[in-house]
Order: structure tokens, then sequence, then C-alpha cells
């Protein structure tokens, strides 16, 4: 057969994306180790290709009598996973990440698009009933009582390039917060990418604040940032100006028409070091009579930006919401806590991002050269069940 197999993947994997290099040295931790590093990180990766990304599941997979089939070659337990994630470290692994988006680049797989966005958000993870790392976080039913731990990471992802690709992440703990941890990620991935690698930053209202736009600029990233409630004399003198005038354009996207009004020349509060703020506000009347409108603000003039390309700009943010969390939570297990400790837990949320950026370069990219459509995920994942001769446990999608 000719088709995706997880042996294709992995030669795509070090050999078009040039990970060999990585896969021999992942940053493996351990003072004596008798298992290769190589094929601990391969089998995780594998489990993550097959939506098996349990230390168990992953285990059964590398005890069958295919391996030659998995890549991995290699036996072990569930254990010996928990110890390798536990004293590997994290480095080389965003470091892969890193390179890849850098070779997606200059093989044009974002040609198609006018500009490459970053998107930064938080979200929650890996529930549990006891404190067990310093990362756990509590939550509180109505009565302010405590009645479980969670944890929270901010992720950053490329959006607006016509293919989403999360690629780094910052844990925040009980005294810390997604706003201080996303000043974190960009302060450590823009240096990385480099200057030139991304257009803008779209955030949610919940980072529009003085210091993480004046980190923009400090960064020379250009901010498209949601417009609500927490900056009440800008959101007024919106909705003064815009509320009394007729849309400056109507656009069609689909069935959707969408209303749009842009201005330039808004006053910045008294501590933003802005000399003016632009502001766009869309409304999207779609085919069964729904509206929705959101205000949103930028440093972008209108003769760099012009209204429609901000628009979409803005709405590139919803990437990393539906390509980003939705499917690492869904499909790729990024909830669940294989081993938990804290090095264990980083690593593992850096290999599901490193396989989700892997598979969808090669099914969307690699496979998808001519003509024919582009593979979809699920069907991938059940070649690869096909492929190794076995059943397809995985949720459709």
């Amino acid at each position: 057969m000719n088709g995706p197999s997880l042996r294709r993947l992995k030669l795509y994997a070090a050999g078009r994306l040039k990970l060999k290099r990585y896969f021999a040295h992942c940053g493996d931790g351990r003072s004596q180790p008798r298992l290769p590093a190589q094929a601990l990180l391969w089998a995780m990766l594998a489990g993550q290709f097959l939506r098996q990304t349990a230390f168990h599941a992953v285990e059964a997979i590398a005890r069958t009598a295919r391996l030659r089939k998995t890549g991995i070659g290699q036996r072990f337990s569930d254990d010996a996973l928990g110890y390798f994630t536990e004293h590997a470290d994290p480095a080389p692994t965003r470091q892969a990440l890193i390179e890849v988006l850098h070779r997606a680049k200059r093989n044009k797989t974002f040609q198609d698009s006018p500009s490459i966005g970053l998107a930064v958000d938080g979200t929650t993870v890996g529930r549990c009933s006891q404190e067990v790392c310093r990362w756990c976080r509590p939550y509180r039913n109505d009565k302010r009582e405590i009645v479980g731990y969670r944890h929270h990471l901010a992720m950053v992802s490329v959006v607006g390039g016509g293919i989403t690709l999360p690629f780094d992440v910052e844990a925040y703990g009980p005294k810390d917060s997604e706003y201080a941890a996303g000043q974190r990620l960009l302060r450590r991935v823009i240096p990385s990418l480099g200057a030139r690698f991304a257009d803008y930053v779209v955030v949610d209202a919940g980072f529009a604040t003085n210091t993480f736009l004046h980190l923009c600029d400090e960064l020379a990233l250009p901010v498209v940032a949601r417009l609500k409630d927490n900056l009440p004399e800008l959101s007024a003198a919106v909705e003064k100006r815009f509320s009394g005038q007729r849309p400056h354009r109507v656009v069609k996207d689909g069935k959707t028409r969408i209303e749009i009004w842009d201005a330039d020349d808004f006053d910045p509060w008294e501590t933003l070091r802005w000399e003016t703020v632009r502001v766009l506000r869309y409304r999207q009347h779609q085919p069964d009579g729904t509206v929705t409108q959101a205000d949103w603000f930028t440093n972008f003039s209108k003769r760099q930006v012009v209204s429609l390309a901000l628009y979409r700009m803005a709405k590139s943010r919803w990437e990393i919401e539906n390509q980003g969390f939705n499917d690492c939570k869904t499909y790729q297990g990024l909830e669940h806590i294989c081993h938990h400790h804290p090095n264990s837990l980083l690593l593992c949320w850096l290999l599901t991002l490193l396989a989700l950026v892997i598979s969808r370069l090669y099914r969307l990219r690699y496979l998808h050269r001519g003509t024919h459509p582009p593979i979809s995920a699920c069907n991938l994942v059940r070649l690869l069940w096909i492929d190794l001769g076995g059943p397809t446990p995985c949720a459709s999608g």
C-alpha cells in the first residue's frame, strides 16, 4: 500500500521537516537510560497521530507485533514514559517547533495569504481532585468551596495563513494569570521566530492593556485586539460615533452580509503611548437572521491595512479556539493528564502541538499536491490504523 502510514509520516518529519537531529537529541535528561529516547519520543508522537495519547495506550501500541510498521522499534512500559517525560528538557521540542515553522514558511506554506498572524489566548486543561503539582489551580463552587483543581496554559498559534499551527504554550499557576503567561510567551517566541515572520498579533479583550500593547510595540508587532467594556472611554466614543452612521462598507462573504465601520482617529486613553487608535466594527448578517457585532482596535493605519483585510485579521483570532484548543482537546488528549508532574505535563503539551503541526503539514500540504481535495484529519487517522492492520478507535471529526 502506498498510502499514508506511520513509517512514511516519520520519514516526512525526519526528511522534509528536517527533524532527524531533534529525534536523536530530544533533550533526554535521564541519568542511566536503558531505553533509547528516540523510541520513546516517537512512540508518544505516534500515539498522537493515532489519537491514542494515554501512556497505557502508547504502551499497548509499542507492544504490538507490528513494531516495524509503527517505526518505534522498542517495547516498554508506561512507567518508562513517565520517567522519560519527568526528566526531558522541553527546550529542544520548543526549538523543533520553531524550526518547523521556519521551514514551512520557506516552503511557501503560507504563500496564498497576504499576511501571517499570531494569536495568543489561554485555556483550562487537566482537571484533578487533589493538589499534586505547583501548577494545580483550585476552582470553587458558588459557595466559594474548593471542589477540585485544574491547570491553565496560554497558547500561541500561527493564524491567518491558510493553515493553523499552534506551536508553544506557557503554563501558569495559582498566583499567575493568563495575561502574565501570554506576555512571557511572546517574549520567548518572537526572538526565536524573528521579527519578520509574523505581520500582526491578535488577542481577546483580556490582553488589551497598556503593558501588553507596549510589549507588542517593543517587539515590533502591530496589534489587533477585541474592544469590550474593559476600555469604557474608548467603547463609549466608538458607540457614540458609529451608532448614528451608515456602514462605511458592505461586503458579501459567501452567504453572509457584512457591514463594516472603520475610523482611525480615536484618541488613545491617557496611559497608552499611541498617537491614535483605529477602531473597526463589523456586523454580520447570517442567512438565518442571526446578527453578530464586534468591535476591534489596532495601531495599523488605513494606509497599511484596508478595512476588509483588518476584518479578516480580527476573525483569525477564532482559529486558535477552533483549530487550536478545540482540536487539541477533542482529538489529541490535551486535557488528559498522562503523568502528573510539571515537566511531564509541559512536555506532553508540547508534543501534542508538534504532532498536530506535523500531521497538518503532511495532510494539507505534502499529501495535497495536485488537484485532488485534501484528506480529512479523520481519514488520515483511519488510514494509519488500516496500515497497521488494526481497528480504528478514533472518534469521527
